[in-house]
């Protein structure tokens, strides 16, 4: 028997269409867009506040509100937010897709604290010319 309330996936659909959505709209700039990004997020809220919530849960339609300004008027302020949102995206390819449409760097994850350039003294040992040999060759 299938319930009609709304479960997890119901909500994970929810968040990924606002996300989504947000991305379109930093993209096209466009005021429809726009409206489309708050209409997903008072629908977010409604969920929100099934859910034993206070009544005026408002955290999405809020938090689109300062992301649609941000993405309009780049500034100092705005970019933290931004860089902010940015970062708690999971999915990484809508990660640097929203970056890129901000124009902004992905935000560096670092999952165990190693320095991406460290390698271990692999080239250890190798002379420094034998790159100067290698470029002197001629690929045809």
């Amino acid at each position: 028997m299938r319930s009609n309330a709304p479960g997890v996936e119901g909500h994970a659909r929810t968040l990924r269409g606002w996300q989504l959505a947000l991305l379109r709209f930093a993209v096209t700039l466009d005021n429809a867009d726009r409206l489309a990004v708050m209409a997903i997020a008072r629908e977010a809220d409604r969920l929100g506040a099934g859910h034993g919530d206070k009544p005026d849960f408002s955290f999405f339609w809020r938090t689109s509100a300062g992301l649609c300004a941000a993405i309009l008027q780049p500034d100092a302020s705005n970019a933290a937010a931004l860089r902010q949102y940015l970062a708690r995206i999971e999915d990484a390819r809508l990660r640097r897709a929203f970056a890129a449409a901000i124009e902004a760097g992905e935000p560096k994850v670092s999952s165990n604290g190693n320095s991406l350039k460290h390698n271990g003294g692999l080239w250890r040992g190798l002379s420094p010319r034998a790159n100067e040999r290698l470029q002197g060759l001629r690929w045809m």
